[in-house]
């Protein structure tokens, strides 16, 4: 029996998608202790905070939770508070877990998150504060047990780390460089999620998935990795993110259109529709080249679902420069857009750039981006019209409704509700209120 046994934890994620799964596996690892997960904050023996550091708001929202447990960790002594993830690995961050904040008592950096239950361990027979950030990785990149948020989809982590280093981005400097998994280690954890677990969406993760395998000995492409999942027999879908534009090939836009196996939706960051800023950004590619793989895109997928990030307010963004980016969101007609204000990280080149955009300019345009999306939403909506598409079939509030692979839902009335958590083709018949109805073909 360990010092943990049967006491509760409580885990707070911030971030996105890769973060979310992080504290999949870090629940997981908490489980192997015997512990039990708690809602309540204040009555867990054990909180871990899972941090971001790519937007200032982020880490605004974490450091002022942190702080806000410092009286309940004074009531309540044999607390322990673990704060770890991309905050505490940054060298000149805002925040310096290392000599502040003396209530939190283990502090751990991004490389060694899946040896949390040996630090717990260890400070559970010392009680000495443990503050131990690496800089690279020593242990293996592979998957250790989670606790899943979600029945139907589960994440994968396919690579780690990037090498891109835009100037904005902090990433590669509390990440590291890029590191691929095998292409065997990827396919057993999928397989045992379809076939074992019940699975119907698996969703690649990495922080530029195409660049997925240039690190392996045995060379493997992010294309060749897709072709290989989909010999995995059960009825599920593949998503993957996140992809960068310049890594995408026509190789990768075959195996889609192939690959029935693979949903039809990408998340493609542009993050500025000016060639200018881009450059600026360091993002290797032209907006030329954007829309050319949008027009592949769509001319072998013309149902395909498309997302994107924009940063608007880079240094130096001119209104000219905003405009042109206006102009790619008419252009392209994304389905979803996830627009943010240029955030400076300290670290990055883009931080001591000249020409900072003040915060109301910044407010402004985003805010219009933001409503021309809206407008495009709506219009967008007409597209899917007598079409059909392959959905999830699922049940909310008794009421069955169809998940396309963009994540648009088509009720679908009068359904007998018989089971759930299947694929099947849906008709879409009426829009209303912006709402979609159809039926099961």
């Amino acid at each position: 029996m360990n010092s943990y046994e049967g006491k509760t934890y409580h885990v707070v994620t911030y971030g996105c998608q890769m973060n979310v799964h992080e504290s999949e596996k870090i629940r997981g690892i908490l489980s192997t202790l015997n512990m039990l997960e708690t809602d309540d904050v204040e009555k867990a023996d054990v909180v871990v905070f899972n941090t971001c550091c790519i937007r200032e708001g982020a880490e605004d929202r974490a450091y002022n939770n942190i702080m806000a447990l410092k009286k309940n960790k004074e009531e309540n002594p044999n607390k322990v508070i673990v704060v770890l993830g991309c905050m505490p690995q940054q060298k000149e961050g805002k925040y310096d877990f290392s000599k502040k904040l003396k209530h939190v008592d283990i502090v751990l950096g991004t490389h060694n998150t899946n040896d949390l239950a040996q630090y717990l361990l260890k400070y559970a027979i010392t009680k000495k504060r443990i503050v131990d950030i690496w800089e690279k990785p020593k242990s293996n990149l592979e998957s250790t047990a989670c606790v899943r948020d979600d029945f139907v989809n589960a994440y994968v982590n396919i690579i780690y780390g990037c090498n891109k280093f835009c100037t904005y981005c902090i990433v590669p400097y509390v990440r590291g460089r890029e590191m691929s998994r095998t292409p065997q280690t990827i396919y057993a954890e999928v397989k045992d999620l379809v076939q074992n677990k019940g699975y119907k969406y698996i969703t690649l993760l990495g922080q530029n998935v195409n660049s997925y395998g240039k690190d392996l000995k045995e060379k493997t492409t992010f294309s060749e990795l897709l072709s290989y999942l989909c010999t995995i027999e059960g009825d599920f879908k593949i998503k993957f993110m996140t992809s960068h534009p310049m890594d995408l090939g026509d190789d990768l836009i075959k195996t889609m259109k192939r690959e029935p196996k693979i949903a039809k939706t990408l998340h493609l960051p542009v993050q500025s529709g000016s060639s200018k800023i881009l450059k600026a950004m360091n993002r290797h590619y032209d907006i030329k080249h954007y829309k050319q793989i949008i027009r592949k895109l769509k001319h072998a997928m013309p149902n395909i679902s498309l997302s994107t990030d924009i940063i608007v307010g880079f240094p130096g963004e001119t209104e000219k420069d905003f405009m042109q980016t206006y102009k790619l969101l008419k252009y392209v007609k994304y389905d979803q857009v996830f627009a943010f204000m240029y955030s400076p990280r300290t670290g990055t080149p883009a931080a001591k750039f000249e020409n900072q955009i003040d915060e109301k300019t910044k407010n402004v345009r985003v805010n219009k981006l933001l409503r021309l999306q809206k407008i495009i939403q709506k219009d967008q909506m007409k597209k899917y019209f007598n079409k059909t598409y392959n959905c999830l079939i699922k049940f909310i509030n008794g009421v069955a409704v169809g998940i396309t692979d963009g994540g648009k839902e088509i009720y679908i009335p009068n359904y007998k509700f018989v089971n759930q958590n299947y694929f099947a083709l849906v008709k879409v018949e009426g829009i209303r209120n912006h709402k979609l109805s159809g039926v099961i073909k």
